[in-house]
């Protein structure tokens, strides 16, 4: 359809009809879902009539071709005008074939891949009859305690950034009318739902203007730029007002501003949960709030087709914000080329063949291995075939590793860890013991862990959270593991024979009691579908890890927020006076984190050469040369992420003391060198003023290149203007 034709549509519509458009319901409400027989009490609790389930604009949660197909073909008989539905899921790190999570994907550092992994899942998900995925999910993460930081791909905006560009290309594609093997991708959560306080879920956000728009809104900005179809509000408040309900966030800020002209949706009850928040006395007042603020779906709850078409008819609406509001959901109809074909991409044979093959598999492995962060090692990784392994923990049989966002992936197809060492190291004597559960331990637990780790030349423990730990509503005020890990740690310690500890988790933890009592800890987070055999290739020396944090692991939770990224003070702890009691500093914990961002080691060493500049001043026509040589010093080939920081030493407000803007990944043989060079704009430099103008300031920088944010070499230069 063309747009002439599109209003059209819209003019034929009743009030009522075009309101049911701006209603999003799950599928229970629908006949030919799986939960069908089961319409009538839920449209009793939403006070809902079958006429407006009959001309509902959108489905949430339903998958698999044969029932979506069923599914819109009854929706099409019902509605007066065949106005097909348009069928939405949590699609966040694959469909099912699962990827590890967000967080994960981050600390690969590999946009291409990433991209890679957003185009299986759309893959999967639109032949299996979807048209939407809620996500990337872009939300700048300083706290861990936030069960949600696993959806982020961590604290750093350029970071952030990059990787939301690759998450909308991977899931759109070029041509979404015409390639129905992609899905429409939603970017959230608008805004800054990273920020609630306490890192407690649908927690209050109190940030300043320049905050937000210096770290929360780039990976949101980069997103748009892609050209993802559709936002979702964010639960939190923003300047006071929550965000379902923000004329300034949305209207604003968020279509005005940064021009952003697609669908705008409500997560799950926002629009009800503004009468909780203390800004609307009503369902009425919540209705017109969110129709005011300019979000065009309601997921969930049913203010708008109860008390929007009084509003409109009393005049407090004016009709044509529900129109404008339904004329970007036809258009996003339309862009999907749902008029022309109602079922899209959905084909129950072609479905059988795409999901969970095998290639998509292989992908999952090699994202997992790229994924996983070596975080400590004394030399006992790699393992050796021919050493006899005590693995125990309740992770050593667990196939609890997909991650609480994995909606259709199936645990009972899931490799355990114990069975991909098994399979893939036939020469390996592998011994199993639990050893404890995820947050108890029994004497008889101790004993099998115990015997079986007497008999071994090695222990790997498999420790962790379980899946339900960490994700939305899974905030943890101590981050530590369970105490029943920490003793089983304890307990084997006092055996004396070398120890690895492979974690899986869906946040940066306190790993206390953890990091200090093994020699050996490999970050695997919640890994996905072929997980289990991504870490039996490193933990054998078949895969050299090259995974590098994109969050810092605190050193105890008392510190959080900490992130690399951080002000200076007047008052700052300086190395030369650790007895001054009067520096910015805790008198009992270290101010840095455990393990900083951009951390990670390798099987093998790398030897950073000078680091040398084209100039010591650049102007805004001439950028600046950095270059420096890479060696692999060991007998390994590796992957190293070369990464490159910069310092504003003297701003209009206080800088960062350092801030990630470029980064190479280099692949090295043994004893190879490569040459790496970046180049440093004047663009590069810039930042939010207290005026929130965007521009650079004259004077000296400071450069930093190196293995992460911590171990850096550093020159300075000047910016003439």
């Amino acid at each position: 359809m063309d747009n002439k034709q599109l209003v059209g549509l819209l003019e034929q519509m009743t009030l009522e009809e075009k309101i049911a458009q701006m209603l999003q319901l799950v599928v229970s409400y629908f006949v030919g879902s799986e939960e069908d027989g089961q319409i009538t009490g839920p449209m009793e609790s939403l006070g809902i009539t079958e006429e407006t389930v009959n001309q509902v604009g959108s489905v949430l949660g339903l998958g698999g071709a044969a029932k979506v197909i069923q599914v819109q073909q009854t929706h099409l008989k019902n509605d007066r005008l065949g106005i097909p539905m348009i069928f939405m899921a949590d699609i966040i790190h694959g469909y099912k074939t699962i990827f590890p999570i967000t967080l994960a994907i981050g600390c690969s550092w590999d946009q291409e891949l990433a991209e890679q992994s957003a185009a299986i899942a759309a893959k999967e998900s639109a032949v299996s009859g979807l048209h939407v995925t809620f996500a990337p999910m872009v939300d700048l993460v300083r706290d861990p305690r936030w069960g949600r930081v696993m959806e982020s791909t961590g604290e750093d905006p350029y970071l952030n950034s990059l990787f939301a560009r690759s998450f909308v290309r991977g899931f759109q594609g070029d041509d979404l009318a015409n390639d129905v093997s992609r899905v429409a991708a939603c970017v959230k959560h608008f805004a800054a739902y990273g920020a609630g306080e306490g890192g407690r879920e649908y927690n209050t956000v109190d940030l300043s203007e320049r905050q937000l728009r210096e770290y929360y809104l780039p990976a949101y900005k980069a997103a748009l730029n892609e050209g993802c179809e559709l936002v979702m509000t964010s639960f939190n408040t923003v300047h006071g007002s929550p965000a379902t309900g923000n004329r300034a966030l949305m209207r604003d800020l968020l279509r005005t501003e940064l021009g952003f002209d697609g669908v705008l949706i409500s997560d799950w009850g926002a629009v009800i949960e503004l009468i909780a928040h203390g800004v609307a006395e009503d369902e009425s007042a919540a209705a017109y709030l969110a129709v005011q603020a300019g979000v065009d779906i309601e997921m969930m709850t049913s203010c708008y087709v109860k008390h929007l078409p009084e509003l409109v008819r009393s005049g407090k609406v004016d009709e044509s914000l529900i129109d404008e509001a339904v004329l970007r959901i036809l258009n996003l109809k339309n862009k999907l080329g749902l008029f022309e074909n109602p079922l899209r991409g959905a084909d129950p044979e072609a479905e059988r063949k795409v999901v969970y093959c095998d290639e998509h598999r292989a992908v999952s492995r090699e994202l997992a291995s790229k994924s996983c962060v070596l975080l400590k090692n004394t030399g006992v990784l790699p393992l050796q075939p021919e050493q006899q392994i005590a693995l125990i923990g309740p992770f050593a049989q667990s196939q609890d590793i997909l991650g609480p966002w994995s909606w259709l992936g199936a645990e009972e197809n899931i490799k355990p860890l114990n069975k991909a060492i098994q399979e893939q190291i036939t020469s390996s004597n592998v011994l199993v013991a639990e050893g404890s559960g995820i947050d108890t331990i029994t004497e008889q637990q101790w004993q099998e862990a115990l015997e079986i780790a007497r008999q071994s030349d090695v222990i790997v423990l498999a420790l962790g959270e379980s899946s339900p730990m960490s994700g939305e509503g899974g905030s943890r005020a101590d981050i530590r593991l369970p105490e029943a890990q920490l003793q089983l740690i304890a307990h084997l310690r006092t055996l004396d024979k070398p120890m690895v500890a492979v974690l899986f988790n869906g946040r940066p933890l306190d790993l206390h009691g953890v990091h200090d009592q093994v020699d050996a800890v490999l970050e695997a987070w919640f890994p996905g579908s072929e997980g289990a055999s991504a870490i039996t290739d490193i933990l054998y020396g078949d895969v050299n890890p090259s995974g590098r944090l994109s969050m810092s692991f605190p050193h105890a939770v008392g510190q959080i927020p900490v992130y690399y990224n951080h002000y200076n003070t007047g008052r700052p702890k300086k190395e030369s006076e650790p007895d001054n009691r009067y520096a910015s500093q805790y008198l009992d914990i270290p101010n840095e984190p455990l393990f900083p961002f951009g951390y990670g080691l390798s099987y093998t060493e790398f030897k950073y050469g000078e680091m040398v500049l084209s100039a010591e001043e650049m102007t805004l026509d001439c950028p600046l040369q950095i270059t420096t040589t890479i060696t692999n010093t060991g007998n390994r080939a590796g992957e190293e992420v070369v990464q490159l920081y910069i310092r504003d030493i003297t701003g209009e407000v206080v800088r960062p003391m350092k801030e990630l803007k470029a980064y190479s990944k280099v692949l090295l043989q043994p004893g190879e060198c490569q040459e790496v060079s970046f180049t440093v704009t004047e663009e590069q430099l810039r930042y939010h003023h207290s005026d929130l103008s965007y521009t650079s300031d004259a004077g000296e920088f400071a450069v930093f290149v190196g293995s992460n944010s911590r171990d850096v070499t550093e020159r300075r230069f000047r910016l003439l203007k």
